[in-house]
């Protein structure tokens, strides 16, 4: 999918310059920092557009990731617009969702079946209840829902049960390591994942299984994230292997603020980015970022 000059020309028009700069910067890392009300969904879509109607990327190999469903909905839909054409090849979705279909497609090289099931936080908190029962800890001692936070932290810094148990120290470490391995044999047992598994383990297979990484980074010449600052170690991994060849990144955030903090956001995914790539181009949408990434980022 390509458009001549004038299709690209419109898809520049109604930006102002800065939005201008990051929608048309060259290919390679790209970081923009952009506040509320700054036009970063409007920055974001227009760039998807303009690689595909410019540079005749192909949507099919673009990976758009985002943090809700609506907004993946909305980032497909204005694209679309934007090209007057289907892009039913891209992925656009959140981390989970693209997760679990690359587990589904691929997941089987790390023990994985293709028809595991997802546990909602009701079915998770259930399954961990069994397995203090298993494990013989009393739910009056050790609340279920705070080792569901435990082993849901343990996840996201990429921590399996047995290296989370390698590390555990104190009473509460050490038995809710305990309860993560017979909470893992519960998952097993049911077939299921939980919500962070599909960030966890598609780490692991992109990070053990060469082929499958090989893939993927054949397939998506273009990453686009959106809200950087929210993501967990987990997601900047995901992110750093599936970029690594192309390097073809965009990433858009506010660096003062990040929602999903109490999942594990870690903001220095955002400020540290030109340490990851130190020939980013950077754009900064509005005057408040500008001073926080000066601040930051000594710049």
């Amino acid at each position: 999918m390509s458009a001549g000059s004038a299709g690209t020309d419109a898809l520049l028009a109604a930006l102002n310059p800065a939005q201008r700069e990051a929608v048309a910067a060259p290919d390679g890392p790209l970081l923009i920092f952009a506040g509320a009300g700054s036009g970063k969904t409007r920055v974001l879509t227009h760039r998807i557009a303009y690689v595909i109607a410019a540079r005749g990327v192909r949507p099919q190999e673009i990976l758009a990731v985002t943090f809700t469903n609506k907004a993946a909905r909305e980032m497909r839909g204005r694209v679309e617009k934007l090209l007057g054409a289907d892009i039913s090849g891209m992925w656009v979705g959140t981390f989970h969702s693209v997760g679990a279909r690359i587990l589904r497609r691929d997941g089987d090289a790390i023990g994985i079946p293709a028809n595991f099931v997802i546990y909602d936080e009701a079915d998770r908190l259930a399954a961990m209840r069994r397995a203090m029962q298993t494990t013989g800890v009393d739910s009056k001692r050790l609340a279920p829902t705070k080792v569901v936070h435990a082993v849901s932290a343990a996840k996201n810094e990429l921590l399996n049960a047995p290296a989370f148990a390698a590390r555990a120290s104190g009473y509460f470490e050490v038995e809710a390591a305990r309860i993560y391995r017979a909470y893992e044999a519960e998952l097993a047992a049911a077939g299921a994942l939980d919500f962070d598994d599909l960030l966890m383990r598609t780490v692991f297979l992109l990070r053990d299984v060469p082929p499958v990484l090989e893939h993927y980074r054949r397939r998506w010449s273009h990453l686009f994230v959106d809200e950087y600052q929210d993501t967990n170690h987990a997601q900047y991994l995901m992110v750093s292997l599936l970029a690594a060849t192309h390097r073809n990144l965009t990433v858009v955030g506010d660096d003062d603020q990040s929602v999903y903090r109490f999942r594990g956001a870690d903001i220095r995914n955002i400020l540290e980015f030109q340490k990851d790539f130190p020939d980013a181009h950077v754009v900064t949408l509005d005057r408040k970022s500008t001073r926080l990434n000066s601040s930051h980022l000594g710049i």
